[in-house]
């Protein structure tokens, strides 16, 4: 297997990664040695994660409103941009009654930089909701949490481990890494229907919260020594482009109208001549529910 990016790990660290070698648990699971597998696996990651496990601002509290800002915002975004935002932002929004209440303008400006502003709008949704349903308690069953916005299966099977540190069982793209390293090296197009039952399996049951944290820890590392191993999996998509994407665009006009109160077409047409293209974006942004329009003023909502 070809090795990458060596030069970014420490020598004890890529001793972790090449010993065992990828099929070796695989191929002691076909031989029908489970408990020893469990045993094994979890000890080489926990080893890993002991001495090489990063540090978080997110990971030292297992405060629910916490997790789920740190989990919306990994969500597409990198672990060192939300680390330069995160804590800014419970500064603003200490709580969920704070961001149920936040303005528009406010949450945008402390959103710049993550992207993917609807995330935004979802985890103020998701605060109304607690404040006005749960009296501002986040509910712990991962089933109800999915009926939260912006919440899918693994978000809510991840706020379950690192914030009630219960025992769930998710996926999210570093924990694919690893199974796919380890257990479908050999395969191609690995669903995460495939990956799901060895999760359950080798979960550390009395600690999930760190166990998570560990898998993840070792996931990041892997892709520094190996090809991507992610890219073996169905779910493997590269990010679109987003120099001149209409995500850009968007971004560009949301960024503007949080320093004014409302803006024209005409101003708006310095950041994008095409006209077509920019009444496109606006009403995408309208149904959006981040701005009103009414044909020559637009305004955050």
């Amino acid at each position: 297997m070809q090795v990458l990016n060596q030069h970014k790990l420490m020598s004890t660290q890529i001793d972790y990664l090449c010993t065992p070698s990828a099929m070796q648990f695989s191929h002691a699971l076909t031989a029908g040695n489970i408990s020893n597998v469990v045993v094994a696996f979890q000890h080489h990651i926990y080893g890993y994660y002991k001495s090489f496990g990063r540090i978080f601002t997110w990971r030292q509290t297992t405060n629910p409103y916490h997790i789920v800002v740190s989990e919306i915002m990994l969500q597409q975004t990198q672990t060192y941009r939300v680390q330069g935002k995160f804590e800014h932002f419970i500064e603003l929004f200490p709580d969920f009654y704070h961001l149920a209440q936040a303005p528009m303008r406010d949450l945008l400006a402390a959103w710049q930089g993550l992207g993917y502003n609807r995330r935004a709008l979802a985890l103020q949704a998701i605060a109304k909701r607690v404040v006005t349903e749960f009296g501002g308690f986040l509910p712990d069953d991962p089933a109800v949490l999915e009926t939260f916005p912006g919440i899918g299966p693994n978000t809510a099977g991840s706020i379950g481990a690192f914030a009630f540190n219960k025992p769930t069982v998710f996926v999210e793209t570093n924990i694919r890494s690893v199974f796919i390293h380890f257990f479908f090296s050999e395969q191609r197009l690995v669903h995460d229907k495939m990956l799901l039952p060895l999760v359950a399996k080798m979960l550390d049951t009395h600690n999930p919260r760190a166990w998570y944290y560990a898998l993840m820890d070792y996931g990041v590392a892997l892709k520094k020594m190996y090809p991507n191993p992610s890219r073996k999996s169905v779910h493997h998509a590269r990010q679109s482009k987003f120099e001149g994407s209409d995500r850009q665009l968007r971004g560009a006009i949301l960024r503007l109208l949080t320093t004014k109160n409302h803006v024209s077409y005409p101003e708006l047409q310095h950041i994008e001549k095409d006209f077509e293209r920019l009444a496109r974006i606006v009403q995408d942004l309208v149904k959006d529910g981040f701005i009103t329009s009414d044909g020559s003023i637009i305004t955050l909502k």
